[in-house]
């Protein structure tokens, strides 16, 4: 499963929608919940980020985000 995150880059300063970021994880997961909690904590340990919301791609979601050019999975 690969999920959006959405994150402001600090949790000093108060979230600025004009700076929310994302990133693409792939997680292995038996729910969407499941994947959501897996995909935070991962995020969570291995960064400073305020992460706004998780999103689950569809296969249409995905295949828009590939096509625009910004579609990266990040490893952490």
């Amino acid at each position: 499963m690969i999920y959006k995150v959405f994150y402001q880059e600090t949790k000093d300063r108060n979230p600025r929608r004009e700076q929310t970021k994302s990133l693409y994880i792939e997680v292995e997961a038996n729910s969407e919940l499941d994947g959501r909690i897996k995909t935070r904590k991962l995020v969570e340990e291995k960064t400073d980020y305020n992460i706004e919301f998780i999103e689950l791609l569809s296969d249409k979601h995905l295949e828009y985000e590939k096509e625009s050019g910004v579609f990266a999975l990040t490893e952490l």
